[in-house]
C-alpha cells in the first residue's frame, strides 16, 4: 500500500519533472507526466473521500479493489467523489487534462513543430503551448483536488 501522503508528494514531483520537461523543450514528455500527476492526486482523493489512508499499490492489494486500478481520468474523478464540483467548477482545467491518456507512454518521438504539422495534441505530439496548457491546468487541479 502506499501512504496518501506519499500519494501527494508523488503528484508534487511528477508536476514538477513536467516542468523540467517543458523547459528542455521535450513537450510529449511534460504533458505526459502532468496527466500521470492528476492521476495520483485523483487517487489520493478517493482516499481522502474514503477515509483509507493507504492506496493499493500491487496486483495482490488491488484484488479486492478492481475499480480503482485505471488510468482512465473521468473514472477516477467520478470515484473521487469530486466529479460534480471539479466538472461544475473548474470544467475548463478538467478539458484540458482530461485528454491524456496513460497509453501516450508509447507514442513515437518526433521533433516536428510548426505549421505543416498536421497531427498535433490529439495524436500526443504536444507543442509548447499545448505543454504549458497542460501544465497549468494540472497546477491547479493539484491545488484543488
Amino acid at each position: 500500500m502506499i501512504s496518501v501522503a506519499e500519494l501527494d508528494r508523488i503528484a508534487r514531483a511528477r508536476l514538477e519533472d513536467a516542468k523540467a520537461l517543458l523547459q528542455a523543450g521535450r513537450f510529449d514528455g511534460a504533458t505526459y507526466l502532468c496527466g500521470y500527476a492528476v492521476e495520483v492526486a485523483l487517487k489520493a482523493r478517493i482516499c481522502r473521500t474514503l477515509n483509507w489512508p493507504e492506496f493499493p499499490n500491487t496486483n495482490r492489494e488491488f484484488e479486492s479493489y478492481r475499480s480503482f486500478q485505471t488510468h482512465d481520468l473521468d473514472v477516477l474523478l467520478r470515484l473521487s467523489g469530486q466529479e460534480a464540483r471539479i466538472k461544475g467548477q473548474h470544467l475548463k482545467l478538467w478539458s484540458e487534462v482530461v485528454r491524456w491518456k496513460a497509453e501516450w507512454r508509447y507514442n513515437v518521438i518526433r521533433t516536428m513543430e510548426g505549421p505543416d504539422d498536421l497531427l498535433g495534441f490529439a495524436y500526443g505530439i504536444a507543442k509548447s503551448r499545448e505543454a504549458e496548457a497542460m501544465i497549468q491546468a494540472a497546477e491547479a487541479l493539484l491545488k484543488i483536488l
